[in-house]
C-alpha cells in the first residue's frame, strides 16, 4: 500500500473547547501563595477521533492513545510552560500564567493543576476564566504514532479519511486560549497548528517571542521548515498540482531578521 505524505510531526497545536478544558477553583485562605487561585482541567483527552482538515497538516482524523503522555510528564514535567495563547497576547507575551502543581494522565486524558501567580497580567484573564469563555491548547511534538493510509469506513470515519493514532508525544507549552474567529458552537477538539504558522510567518512580535522562548538555533529551524518564499503573496494559499490549496510562501530569512531586531527592541525597554 502506497502512503500518502505523513502530517507534521513538530510543532503541532491542538485545542480541547469543552467545560472539561479550563476551570478555575478560587485560592482559600489557606493558601499561601496569594494568587487569584489554582487552574485546572484537560488540554487534552483519550481515544476520541477528530477531523482534522488543515491547511497545513492535510485532512484525516486524529485519535491520541492512553499512555501518550506518561514520558512527557515524567521527564519533561519542570520545562513544560504554561502560556496564554502560545505566547502570542499582545500584553502577556512569554510571561507564564503559574507553576504546574501537578501534570498527570487519568482515564479523561492529559491532567493539569497550575497554581495562578499573583500577577495583574494573570487577573485580567480571571473574568474569562469564571465566565467559562476560554478553551486549553497545547503545542506538542508527536514522537510516534500509528497511520493507517486507506482504513475501511465506519461510523466513526464514514469517508474512509486515513488514521492517526499518536502513541507518544513531547508536550512544549499548553494554557488556556480563545475561541478562533472561525469556531462555532460545538465543543470539542480543533487543530490550531495553522494560527500557528501563520503568526510565525506574519507577526514578527510573536516569532521573537518565540525565539526568546526556544532558542535561536531552534527557531531558524522551525522558520527553515516554512514553505520557501517564490516571490508570490505570502499572504495566499496557493493551488498546488494536484488542484489542492498550498501552505502560503514565508519569507524566512526576512522573518527571522525581523524576530531579532524585535526580540533586541524588547530587551532594550
Amino acid at each position: 500500500m502506497t502512503v500518502t505524505n505523513l502530517p507534521p510531526m513538530d510543532n503541532v497545536v491542538r485545542a480541547l473547547y469543552e467545560p472539561q478544558a479550563v476551570e478555575l477553583r478560587a485560592a482559600s485562605d489557606d493558601d499561601d501563595g496569594g494568587g487569584p487561585g489554582t487552574l485546572f482541567g484537560h488540554f487534552a483527552v483519550f481515544n476520541r477521533w477528530t477531523e482534522i482538515d488543515s491547511l497545513w497538516e492535510g485532512r484525516f482524523l486524529e485519535r491520541i492513545a492512553p499512555g501518550a503522555f506518561t514520558d512527557t510528564l515524567r521527564a519533561d514535567g519542570a520545562s513544560i510552560r504554561v502560556l496564554y495563547d502560545h505566547g502570542s497576547d499582545p500584553s502577556i507575551g512569554n510571561k507564564p500564567l503559574g507553576a504546574p502543581r501537578s501534570l498527570t494522565e487519568d482515564k479523561t486524558g492529559a491532567a493539569y493543576e497550575v497554581d495562578l501567580f499573583d500577577a495583574d497580567y494573570v487577573r485580567e484573564l480571571v473574568p474569562a476564566l469564571e465566565a467559562g469563555q476560554l478553551g486549553a491548547s497545547f503545542r506538542f511534538q508527536v514522537r510516534a504514532h500509528e497511520w493507517v493510509d486507506e482504513p475501511e469506513p465506519s461510523d466513526s470515519n464514514p469517508h474512509g479519511l486515513p488514521e492517526r493514532t499518536i502513541t507518544d508525544a513531547l508536550v512544549r507549552e499548553f494554557g488556556p486560549v480563545t475561541f478562533p474567529a472561525y469556531a462555532d458552537a460545538t465543543a470539542g477538539v480543533r487543530s490550531l497548528t495553522d494560527d500557528f504558522h501563520e503568526r510565525l510567518m506574519t507577526d514578527p512580535t510573536f516569532v521573537a517571542r518565540f525565539t526568546e522562548r526556544v532558542g535561536l538555533q531552534v527557531a531558524e529551524r522551525v522558520l527553515a521548515e516554512q514553505p520557501p518564499s517564490d516571490g508570490r503573496d505570502s499572504g495566499t494559499p496557493q493551488p498546488s498540482p494536484d488542484g489542492q490549496a498550498s501552505p502560503p510562501a514565508a519569507n524566512t530569512g526576512h522573518s527571522l531578521a525581523a524576530a531579532l531586531a524585535q526580540s533586541a527592541a524588547m530587551r532594550r525597554r
